[in-house]
């Protein structure tokens, strides 16, 4: 249970250790900037969509399980409805391609959450309506803005529509929220809903300049087109989540937004985007970072990747639209080197080629995050680990001056996923950064954690591993 910060109410929430099927589908959608976004927020009680007054801030449709008048659903917050599209731009483009997939939700909703802005109706209003007619049975409509009875006079002109029933509520001060929660499930099948165990899932998060083919990349992976797909740069905001399963293995894909200079970002909208796909990192176990592979790698492609090998998270570098490319080692192996020089600490990274368009090398692909995330749940036995560190210690002995004279008691391991290892020293001040290198060196060599990065951290102690206490 948590209390929400507005009202202090104890609210259930989704247990971490289990998983949940079959639960009705809860689609909200309007025109732009009606609230959608900030009434999803509040009903999953955090700040998951991205909300600004910007019209169109959402595109790809956004799903998450929450607990809706105390029950369990899966709420989607949708695109913005837009009448007015101008031809060949850029945004009717994107236009065209958010209302496709705001209608493709309808088919598939339990319950349909109209949102309408309190005052008179628009013609983006009237023509959604009509678009709305078949589903009736399944529709709920909300009039939002109305705080403080603001504009509710003339919203009750929403009737002449045909609508049985209107709720006047503020996704922002939270009036009347309960009492739409309500309406929202009555008559609602929960009776197909299941709960069990949770089972191992491999969080990948999708990361990379923007037009790298992110989108394309975790639609293929999840057979869905649940992210939408374009040229233009900067078409994924929130981030968009997707599962799947490839030999038995469960995967949870996290399309983020693409990651650009900070130069280039000159809307508040992406600057947001950007922070939350860097914040995703830390519910990922690996990365798939993409690289256009005629484009290669660039200086800001540092930033994300360091940030990923500090928190000790996986990292596979995708060479995507490798279709276009020549088809021979050479050619691969030069990329590679390429790669490597710009990455020198990171050597170890794996480096995969494919085309997300086409489906090539994502086989490959997965098989490597297996082996990764194998490497991220390894845990070595202290008693095998000391024995290793005394081997290390004793083919590359720690300097012996006067000054920076220091000894190695022992090592532990701390932690998996991200994998961290702690070493007792008698002066840990004097353990150069060079000496803890050599060792998560072997570390990584030596006890089958090749592929990852590995967390070590210094700490003082003059008693040795045999004096320690049981």
């Amino acid at each position: 249970m948590s209390d929400t910060p507005e009202t202090g109410i104890s609210l259930p929430e989704f247990d971490e250790t289990k998983t949940y099927r079959n639960l009705p589908l809860i689609v909200v959608v309007g025109r732009p900037n009606v609230g959608k976004s900030t009434l999803f927020n509040r009903f999953l009680h955090k700040r998951r969509a991205i909300t600004d007054p910007t019209p169109g801030v959402t595109r790809d449709p956004i799903e998450e399980p929450a607990f809706v008048d105390g029950k369990p659903v899966r709420l989607m917050d949708t695109g913005g409805f837009k009448l007015d599209r101008e031809t060949g731009s850029d945004g009717a483009i994107m236009d065209n391609l958010v209302v496709e997939k705001t209608l493709g939700a309808l088919k598939k909703a339990d319950r349909i959450l109209l949102l309408l802005e309190a005052g008179p109706a628009t013609p983006e209003d009237e023509e959604f309506i009509e678009l709305l007619r078949p589903y009736s049975d399944r529709l709920v409509v909300a009039v939002n803005k109305t705080e403080g009875g603001r504009r509710e006079a003339e919203s009750w002109n929403y009737l002449s529509y045909g609508f049985p029933e209107l709720l006047f509520i503020s996704a922002e001060h939270g009036d009347n929220i309960s009492e739409l929660a309500e309406v929202l499930t009555r008559t609602l099948d929960f009776s197909k809903v299941e709960e069990g165990e949770k089972e191992t899932c491999i969080r990948v998060a999708i990361v990379g300049k923007p037009n790298t083919g992110k989108s394309t990349l975790a639609n293929r992976l999840t057979g869905t087109n649940a992210s939408i797909v374009s040229n233009i740069a900067g078409t994924t905001r929130d981030v968009v989540e997707g599962k799947f399963t490839w030999k038995g293995n469960q995967f949870h894909v996290l399309d983020t937004a693409g990651i650009r200079r900070k130069a280039r970002i000159n809307e508040n909208i992406e600057y947001y985007s950007v922070n939350r796909a860097i914040k995703t990192l830390k519910h990922a176990d690996i990365v798939f970072h993409m690289i256009d592979a005629q484009e290669g790698l660039a200086e800001q492609d540092k930033k994300i990747i360091a940030h990923a090998a500090a928190e000790g998270i996986g990292v596979i570098f995708v060479l995507n639209k490798w279709d276009t490319m020549d088809q021979d080692k050479k050619t691969f192996a030069s990329v590679v080197k390429k790669q490597r020089i710009l990455f020198g600490q990171m050597e170890y990274a794996p480096v995969c080629a494919l085309s997300a368009l086409e489906g090539s090398g994502i086989a490959e692909l997965l098989k490597t995050a297996v082996r990764l995330y194998e490497q991220l749940s390894r845990r070595t036995e202290t008693s095998a680990l000391n024995l290793a560190l005394n081997d290390w210690i004793t083919a590359s002995p720690p300097p012996q001056g006067r000054v920076n004279k220091f000894k190695l008691r022992y090592m532990v391991q701390t932690q998996t996923n991200p994998v961290k290892f702690l070493v007792f020293a008698t002066r840990p001040e004097s353990v150069t950064d060079s000496y803890v290198a050599y060792i998560r060196n072997r570390i990584r060599e030596d006890l089958g954690y090749s592929e990852i990065p590995v967390v070590l951290e210094v700490k003082g102690s003059r008693r040795k591993w045999e004096q320690r206490e049981r």
